[in-house]
């Protein structure tokens, strides 16, 4: 899986042919999350409240660019 951004211990990751709605996957430590692009919430998973919030401010200054990919 390409990891397209890695921050404070946050892997964010994507795949290319991934299925619907459109996501990104996140790891931080022994958790993962499925974060749907368009709301930013989150799929399925869990994540720490602070982690989440450092998350979802990362794919809001980089919105245009997920889209995209």
């Amino acid at each position: 899986m390409p990891t397209i951004s890695a921050f404070y211990g946050v892997l964010i990751q994507m795949f290319w042919q991934d299925h619907a709605p459109p996501h990104f996957h996140v790891l931080y430590g022994e958790l993962e999350a499925l974060i749907d692009i368009r709301t930013l919430a989150v799929i399925c998973g869990s994540l720490p409240r602070r982690a989440l919030a450092l998350v979802r401010e990362w794919a809001t200054l980089h919105h245009n660019a997920l889209i995209e990919d």
